[in-house]
């Protein structure tokens, strides 16, 4: 089997971050001798969410087993994610900010056999819902946990408690069509209904007003998955949570504003 060297666009702080935590991982463990060291195995990690490496490509490149290196990646994502925030520690943040962008997005996942929950009727394909706040320059913030695709935005909102944690902090929320009816502090532009076919003149200025300040949000859901293992997930559905939180505390040390 040939090998070749790859290139991971992340910084080096990024990987003696997370060599470290795996460091101390393994001495509250006291794991016996492992055939990577910490650092190594941080880089096979890295390559595996950043670049969307296959196991076996990550194999043959580290030149472990097969199922070591699926062992390390869990490992690496699950000490990743135990260090992510939830959304309480999160608003301390939020609530600093001038306003907030509030997006959905969809992480589209593999068929399965239950695959009904899973199946969004606005995207046409199988994948998890996943909520994420923005700032006013379009940088994420916080990603939700991930819920069934066909949970509809307002719905996860509401789930994750995103609307009332916003009202609550008192800080304007600026969300697409899919937020209507969310009341608080979240603002959506102007829906055309039954009975109002046709929005009038200032109606629709406020509708362009709200989408040029809307705009920066898509920003931060695409900074999520610039790790490709986003694209497309290829595991149970029920562990998309836990890569989404690993992502986004890799995405706040390479911006140098990790918390923990």
């Amino acid at each position: 089997m040939l090998s070749y060297p790859s290139t991971i666009p992340l910084s080096s702080r990024t990987l003696n971050h997370l060599a470290d935590c795996i460091r101390s991982h393994r001495q509250q463990r006291r794991s016996r001798w492992r055939r990577l060291d910490p650092g190594r195995q941080a880089l096979l990690a890295l390559a595996h969410l950043r670049n969307g490496d296959t196991y076996t490509r990550l194999a043959a490149g580290f030149e472990v087993g097969v199922a070591t290196a699926w062992r390390y990646v869990q490992e690496a994502i699950a000490v990743l994610a135990a260090t992510a925030e939830d959304l309480a520690a999160a608003m301390q943040r939020i609530r600093r900010l001038a306003y907030a962008i509030l997006d959905g997005t969809l992480i589209p996942i593999d068929r399965i056999a239950d695959q009904k929950p899973y199946y969004s009727g606005k995207h046409k394909r199988h994948g998890v819902n996943v909520q994420v706040i923005a700032d006013a320059a379009g940088r994420l913030v916080w990603a939700s946990p991930a819920l069934p695709g066909s949970v509809h935005d307002l719905t996860a909102a509401r789930i994750h408690g995103i609307i009332d944690a916003l009202t609550s902090a008192k800080v304007m929320t600026f969300g697409d069509k899919g937020y209507q009816g969310a009341r608080g502090s979240v603002r959506t532009p102007f829906k055309r209904r039954r009975f109002r076919p046709e929005l009038s003149r200032r109606q629709k200025a406020v509708n362009r007003a709200h989408a040029k300040t809307r705009a920066p949000g898509e920003r931060a859901v695409s900074t999520l998955k610039t790790c490709k293992i986003l694209t497309k997930l290829r595991c149970c559905p029920r562990r998309a949570t836990t890569i989404v939180q690993a992502v986004l505390v890799l995405h706040h040390i390479e911006t140098n504003r990790y918390a923990g």
